[in-house]
């Protein structure tokens, strides 16, 4: 489960390239986290990106 909660943010795909120019698929995931966070005045645990928590996106309990 490679996604955030809170925006969105999950798996890109793309093609790594080597020296000599040959291309494989490969993925990115994105950093998540499990936090507990305040939502609606309650605690809830989510999968939230190191991204939104950094921007303050999340309240943490």
């Amino acid at each position: 489960m490679a996604k955030c909660e809170i925006c969105g943010k999950s798996v890109a795909f793309g093609l790594k390239v080597s020296h000599s120019n040959r291309k494989t698929n490969r993925t990115w995931k994105p950093n998540i986290r499990r936090v507990r966070a305040v939502v609606d005045g309650t605690h809830k645990k989510m999968y939230v990106c190191s991204r939104c928590l950094r921007s303050d996106k999340v309240q943490r309990a």
